[in-house]
């Protein structure tokens, strides 16, 4: 199953406790592949070291750079879908260049894509994602 992880939620996977650590677990045991970017990897980076730290950051993206269900993309087009919020576009032009089967996204910025015949991203939030995990896979809880 290929998906693009919003930042807010791929950064709540981390951490041990977290409700979404079933997440960076599916990930790593390989049942999910990653579509990531340049720009969202920067991303990523930038807001793990406010949350985290620097040393965290690093450390979590250079497990992500060694496994091998993380799809680098390259997008060759930009669709400019969210007008909402720019910074936003990375995530929506990753998730129609890799051609994945779900954004997953905590942020309303991404209903707007909702609405949208072509080109269809399927956008889901954390739980609706959790459900699609657990349907294919079986419960997440033991990830």
């Amino acid at each position: 199953m290929k998906v693009v992880i919003d930042t807010n939620v791929l950064l709540s996977a981390i951490h041990r406790g977290s409700k979404n650590y079933w997440i960076r677990k599916a990930l790593e045991r390989q049942q999910i592949s990653l579509c990531v970017t340049t720009d969202i990897l920067d991303e990523y980076a930038e807001v793990f070291e406010v949350y985290y730290d620097a040393q965290t950051a690093e450390i979590f993206l250079t497990a992500l750079e060694i496994l091998p269900n993380i799809l680098y993309i390259n997008k060759y087009y930009f669709w400019q879908l969210i007008p909402q919020d720019e910074d936003d576009e990375k995530f929506a032009d990753c998730a129609i260049a890799a051609g994945s089967d779900y954004l997953v996204t905590n942020d309303r910025h991404f209903n707007h894509l909702k609405k949208i015949a072509f080109p269809k991203i399927n956008v889901v939030n954390e739980d609706e994602f959790r459900g699609i995990f657990e349907i294919r896979f079986g419960s997440s809880r033991k990830a």
